[in-house]
């Protein structure tokens, strides 16, 4: 008779971005919504942290900006897909990254303090966006002395290359006309 398989309990660690200009209201629904799904499938929440707004490496859905949201949870494997098809479905997170920390948790020992999983509510002041202009963005616009390198006054960034290749140059006339020579007077 073929054995149950023991699912294991395991650590894991996600965190998903927000929209900068999401509203506190919004962002305790989707919390409340990951600690709904922790909590349905037997897991438990161990550390949630709002890490505030924060610049995004590179644009996404043309947002510059996110609110940071760090989730620590331990559960079974059909957990950490469930959250995340519930954190795609939820219109103001833009992206999400989910971690295993730890292999085999002993999930009947672990002890939780409640102030750590206590979602502190969101509240973002405003951000007065200074809008930058698309010639600047695209480089376009002169960016003014400031900022420009500074050169040396009879500075010129190509006369190394221009010396050597007049030397190759001048080095290759005087062998060409030595070898018309050499077939003249053979030739005489």
């Amino acid at each position: 008779m073929p054995e149950a398989q023991i699912l294991k309990s395991r650590e894991y660690e996600t965190i998903y971005i927000l929209r900068s200009d999401v509203d506190a209201d919004t962002a305790d629904k989707v919390q409340a919504r990951v600690a709904e799904v922790v909590a349905r499938d037997n897991g438990k929440l161990v550390k949630v942290e709002a890490w505030g707004r924060r610049k995004l490496a590179y644009p996404v859905a043309k947002q510059k900006k996110g609110v940071y949201v760090y989730v620590k949870y331990v559960g079974r494997g059909g957990l950490v897909a469930e959250l995340e098809r519930n954190l795609k479905l939820a219109e103001s997170v833009l992206k999400f990254q989910t971690v295993q920390t730890n292999d085999d948790v002993d999930f009947a020992a672990l002890t939780v303090d409640p102030e750590e999983i206590k979602f502190q509510r969101l509240e973002l002041p405003v951000e007065d966006e200074k809008e930058e202009s698309r010639e600047r963005a695209l480089g376009l616009v002169d960016l003014g002395e400031e900022r420009r390198p500074r050169r040396e006054a009879g500075e010129d960034e190509f006369a190394e290359a221009g010396e050597g290749g007049e030397a190759a140059e001048s080095a290759a006339e005087e062998a060409a006309p030595a070898s018309t020579k050499e077939g003249e007077d053979e030739a005489n």
